[in-house]
């Protein structure tokens, strides 16, 4: 354990929240996606892809540490978990958040041609990214990481005047 704590720069207990809850929530997506290819035909199968799955994308996930570690300025390593959090947090959100905007909005996908729908929907979907992106930096205690990303990608968007 001590191992562990080093290696992610953990100083404090509290701090392996993180790595705790980004293994249960690989855990959960790797069972969740096992389930929608495998089906309803055999739990077996299930949880043998859903570990399968599991260690694949840990490894993709430490590959991507180790790539974003030196672009992201963080402090300590465990932070760059709490900052994959918050994306998947945010991403799912902004999809269930879009959902019932749109639909309220009266957009559907009878009312339009499919294509036009589905930029209509990606387009709400990224408004409400923005907001909750930093909302959750806020709640996760990145508010500084997440605004400065946010800076960054509304200046990729060519909206740098609504910054000033």
């Amino acid at each position: 354990m001590e191992n562990f704590k080093k290696n992610w720069q953990i100083q404090q207990n509290w701090q392996l929240l993180f790595p705790f809850l980004g293994l249960l929530i690989l855990g959960f997506s790797s069972y969740k996606l096992a389930d929608v290819l495998v089906g309803n035909i055999n739990l077996f199968l299930v949880i043998i892809l859903a570990i399968v799955l599991f260690f694949v994308f840990l490894n993709i996930t430490l590959f991507l540490f180790k790539k974003l570690e030196r672009k992201w300025s963080v402090e300590y390593r465990w932070e760059m978990i709490r900052v994959f959090i918050v994306f998947a947090i945010t991403g799912s959100s902004s999809v269930f958040i879009g959902k019932p905007i749109i639909a309220m909005i009266g957009i559907t996908k009878e009312n339009f041609n499919s294509v036009i729908y589905w930029i209509l929907y990606i387009f709400v979907g990224l408004i409400f990214y923005q907001i909750l992106l930093v909302t959750y930096g806020w709640l996760f205690g990145q508010f500084k990481f997440f605004w400065e990303f946010e800076k960054k990608m509304l200046r990729r968007f060519g909206l740098e005047r609504f910054l000033n």
